[in-house]
């Protein structure tokens, strides 16, 4: 799990079923109450964020080898504002409800394998 997958878990805990563990498969695939999709969420985003940084790792390896790797980490960093910002925006609505973290973990599982597309794509020329 890369490190912003683990602050997220940490940051977000909180906010889902308190003491709750890690969501079971069968938990995830028909979801109770909003708790449980909360976490189940948090779970996948956190899914989509290792398979980015597996992404990443390669991606950078193939920009340094054709002298693009600050350029692609400019874009990231600039991604990862755009992101961040994007799913800030689209869970505002449900601000204060616990609908609004479900909604801003998807956004970000969305968008981050969206971004890992592009990466794995990137170094596939």
């Amino acid at each position: 799990m890369g490190p912003l997958a683990v602050a997220v878990a940490v940051v977000l805990g909180s906010q889902f079923a308190s003491g709750a563990d890690a969501q079971t498969v069968a938990q995830c695939t028909a979801p109770q109450d909003q708790a449980t999709m909360n976490a189940c969420a948090a779970q996948a985003y956190a899914q989509a964020d290792a398979e980015l940084n597996t992404a990443w790792k390669s991606a950078s390896t193939f920009a340094k080898a054709i002298g693009q790797d600050n350029a692609l980490l400019e874009a990231q960093r600039a991604w990862l504002r755009y992101r961040d910002l994007a799913c800030t925006v689209q869970a505002s609505p449900f601000e204060g409800g616990t609908l609004q973290p479900f909604v801003k973990l998807e956004c970000l599982r969305e968008v981050t394998a969206a971004r890992t597309r592009m990466l794995l794509d990137f170094n596939a020329y």
